[in-house]
């Protein structure tokens, strides 16, 4: 694994978790954790359960003891090290978005292609869709309960850097992160409503906003001295991005992604109304599903509330009795239980580095899109 802070700790559990409550048909072995700083990476290492240390990625390259590179940096790095982990024989799983630019995405799914014909796979890691109230989302549009998708409202809303003082991290660097609320949270709904409702997004218009343009320069983050880190730094992403589109299907769709959505620290929400009926999640509520049935007699209509525990529900049965919830870290351990059954099974994981691409175009769309004044922007279709 090539980075350990908020993602590395999130996969970490994973890794260790996955095969205690799954059965699958490979073991994971923590291998080699890797970070620049020698004592900080040996600190997470033991922290976290890895068996092993490296401070230069390319080592992990030459070892025969890793055979799978997970990726949990910042977003300038994914291609330079998945494209040449996938080279050099490895599987690959990388954290989202994909890359920073289309560019780079583009590259990335050319080597994962090179690397599928040696039977070397590659995932994305968009860890919500395997919250099983989202998967059974899934499985019930897919079934036609809720007749032709007509309209999808998808929000992700959090306040960590309301705080004009809030440090001047990567994450609001355009250089470190590519962009800020659009791919770090907007990715996500993006990635949520294609997988729920089974088809893509055609087209955006698009606003985006920085409401902060500068802030402090955190010294201890940068190596800076006291005085230094007194200084302001130029905010290089947006703060919000709103967006509406239309899917390939017809549908409708409007998004929101902000960070200044004050008292909301992780709401995100997904609405699907179709032609026979409706479906909500909320993250805040992570283990229900609302289902609205238009077929119910209008007397007694009304959204149920579905608890998504039941041991038929999409991974609930490897966990707890009925009714005993899970939580976010779940998802991450569902993913890797899911990359691991593909593995062993020979077959390509889900999503794809290609589905990947496609968010990444999306999320280009829409930058596009906000600089041209709100214009229209088409989003091809990725193979």
């Amino acid at each position: 694994m090539v980075g350990y802070a908020f993602m590395g700790a999130a996969h970490s559990q994973a890794w260790r978790t996955a095969g205690r409550f799954f059965d699958l048909p490979l073991a994971p072995d923590m291998a080699v954790l890797c970070g620049r700083d020698a004592a900080a990476a040996q600190a997470a290492a033991t922290k976290l359960g890895w068996r092993s240390v490296e401070t230069d990625w390319k080592q992990l390259l030459t070892r025969d003891d890793v055979q799978l590179v997970d990726i949990c940096t910042p977003g300038n790095t994914h291609a330079e090290i998945a494209i040449a982990a996938l080279d050099a024989g490895k599987h690959v799983l990388c954290e989202k978005p994909l890359a920073n630019t289309v560019g780079e995405a583009r590259a990335m799914v050319a080597a994962a292609e090179r690397a599928r014909a040696r039977g070397v796979r590659s995932m994305v890691a968009f860890n919500y869709r395997r919250t099983p109230a989202v998967a059974l989302a899934q499985r019930l549009v897919e079934q036609g309960r809720i007749g032709t998708v007509r309209h999808v409202r998808a929000v992700y809303l959090q306040d960590w850097i309301v705080d004009p003082e809030f440090p001047l991290v990567w994450r609001l660097q355009k250089d470190k992160a590519g962009s800020g609320a659009l791919g770090d949270i907007g990715a996500h709904i993006v990635d949520m409503a294609q997988f729920v409702i089974g088809d893509r997004l055609a087209g955006v218009s698009a606003l985006t906003e920085t409401f902060i343009k500068e802030r402090p320069i955190a010294g201890a983050s940068s190596g800076l001295s006291a005085s230094a880190s007194e200084q302001r730094g130029a905010v290089t992403v947006d703060d919000a991005a709103l967006f509406v589109g239309r899917f390939t299907g017809g549908a409708l769709a409007n998004f929101e992604a902000t960070r200044f959505a004050t008292g909301r620290k992780n709401a995100l929400r997904l609405e699907v109304n179709g032609s026979a009926g409706s479906l909500a999640f909320d993250f805040e509520r992570m283990n229900e599903l609302e289902f609205f049935d238009g077929a119910d007699d209008p007397d007694t209509a009304g959204f149920r509330r579905i608890l998504v525990t039941e041991p038929t529900h999409p991974y609930a049965g490897a966990w707890w009795p009925p009714g005993h919830g899970l939580g976010y870290e779940h998802t991450f351990t569902h993913e890797i239980a899911d990359l691991v059954r593909d593995l062993g099974a020979g077959t390509d994981p889900s999503p794809s580095f290609a589905d990947g691409l496609q968010v990444q175009l999306v999320l280009d769309a829409v930058s596009r899109s906000a600089e041209g004044g709100s214009s229209w922007q088409s989003i091809e279709e990725v193979a």
